[in-house]
């Protein structure tokens, strides 16, 4: 019987991806797959969960081969991070026709990413103060026991290491490491290194004009084949999705969830209000909410549903270009630095909250100013270097809290909803890079409105 269930389990889902093939080949906009991908997702994983409920094998055993199609594709987006991060950014300088903006660009990408992180790390702290969460204590099980003990040895990774020396590890000692990953840090060593690599070149163009306009010339042959490969992989973004939000849906622990119902509500809330927030900046820059949140919503869509920052970078690069006008150099800066620095949702809210729930255990006032002023300044500098991949929200929360010296065993005791919030987490993340983008692009008088403004502009025409 088990088997039975199981193999009809993943005919049914294989009869809703041909369903979103038909709906590619009749012509039906991207967007829109996306959007019908994401609801089948919820409604189908949402009725296995009902139906068979939390731990049935049948749905254990169906989701490992349809985590071929959402894990598989996420494998996709991550094999392009290292490469399109590199050739983004020295392509961003070699791209730049007044050297002089990159500077500008830098700087108004960092600001920000870092400003906005410090106001996330605020909101955080006041959603767990309105809704009475400071201090509480959460149930322990056996998954909750196992990741306590699990957290206790990452701690110890981190535990040792200053702020200070947490800026110091950022420097790409061994770069072809860090192009393997190898460090939770690797992406912005990448970064860096990518930045040096762009200066480089900068210099060169002055003292020997022809070996840079070769180099120039091969840096654009490689990123046109790396954003076409960007492109093939994109198409499957409805497929990835419907498999992801499948899974999310049919394995996620509903009796948990209304268990750490208050803590759910308080992070769903905080990041809304961030979210406003966002929204709010953009209006400063004389960009429409409205038209923003329509041409971002398949990158937030995909996101939401993956939980990987990284693996949504191909697609957040292009929709900043192509469909919300942002110039080449500010999108390919923001999206790279949005992957490793300033994160609102992972390394912002979630460990203000963790800090807030935390410090009453110590008997640490949460509400003087000094615990405020401390806990803002310390999310907003420990966000560098956060890995824009699961478990970057994780080892944020634990650099927080060992600078704080609060016990870590809060980040333990709400596994179990962990990938609810973090859905949500990894969306606010992207959307923080992209306002980056535009905000950077808009003051550099670079930002083509008409592209903005033009509702035929959208990712999905060249997908």
């Amino acid at each position: 019987m088990e088997l039975f269930i199981t193999l009809l389990i993943i005919l049914l889902f294989v009869g809703l991806l041909f369903f979103l093939t038909r709906l590619s080949k009749r012509h039906v906009k991207f967007s829109n797959r996306v959007f019908i991908g994401l609801g089948i997702g919820i409604i189908f994983g949402g009725i296995l969960q009902l139906i068979l409920g939390n731990g049935d094998k049948s749905i254990t055993s169906a989701m490992s081969w349809i985590n071929i199609v959402g894990s598989g594709y996420i494998a996709f987006l991550q094999m392009l991070v290292v490469p399109l991060v590199f050739i983004s950014i020295v392509g961003a300088f070699v791209k730049m026709k007044v050297s002089e903006k990159i500077g500008k660009i830098s700087s108004t990408i960092l600001v920000t990413l870092l400003g906005t992180t410090a106001v996330a790390a605020f909101i955080g702290y006041g959603s767990t103060i309105l809704f009475g969460l400071q201090g509480a204590k959460f149930s322990e099980g056996a998954a909750e026991t196992a990741r306590i003990a699990e957290l206790a040895t990452r701690q110890d990774a981190v535990a040792n290491l200053s702020i200070p020396e947490q800026i110091i590890s950022f420097i790409p000692k061994n770069v072809f490491a860090d192009f393997a990953g190898t460090r939770p840090t690797s992406t912005i060593g990448v970064v860096i290194f990518s930045a040096f690599v762009g200066i480089a070149y900068l210099g060169v163009k002055r003292k020997a004009p022809e070996e840079a306009a070769f180099f120039a010339n091969l840096i654009d042959s490689l990123y046109k084949i790396i954003m076409r490969i960007v492109t093939l992989v994109l198409r499957l973004t409805p497929y990835g999705i419907l498999a992801l939000m499948t899974n999310v849906m049919a394995t996620s622990n509903f009796t948990a969830i209304i268990n750490l119902g208050k803590f759910v509500i308080s992070s769903y809330a905080a990041i809304i209000v961030m979210f406003l927030i966002h929204l709010l900046i953009l209006s400063f820059v004389k960009v429409n909410p409205f038209v923003y949140i329509k041409k971002a919503f398949p990158v937030l869509s995909f996101a939401f549903s993956s939980r990987s920052s990284a693996g949504a970078l191909p697609l957040n690069i292009e929709t900043q270009h192509k469909a919300l006008g942002v110039d080449e150099a500010s999108a390919n800066f923001a999206g790279s630095f949005g992957l490793s620095i300033g994160q609102n949702g992972c390394a912002g809210i979630y460990p203000a909250m963790l800090a807030t729930i935390a410090a009453p255990t110590v008997g640490i006032d949460v509400f003087s100013l000094e615990f405020v002023l401390t806990l803002i300044a310390v999310v907003t500098i420990s966000s560098f270097g956060v890995a824009g991949v699961g478990g970057g929200a994780t080892f944020a929360s634990l650099i927080v809290l060992g600078s704080l010296n609060l016990p870590v065993a809060i980040v333990g005791l709400v596994i179990s909803v962990e990938p609810l919030i973090d859905m949500a987490r990894t969306a606010l993340n992207v959307s923080d890079s992209m306002v980056a983008g535009l905000v950077t692009s808009a003051s550099i008088k670079e930002l083509d409105r008409d592209t903005l403004n033009d509702d035929s502009k959208l990712v999905s025409e060249n997908i």
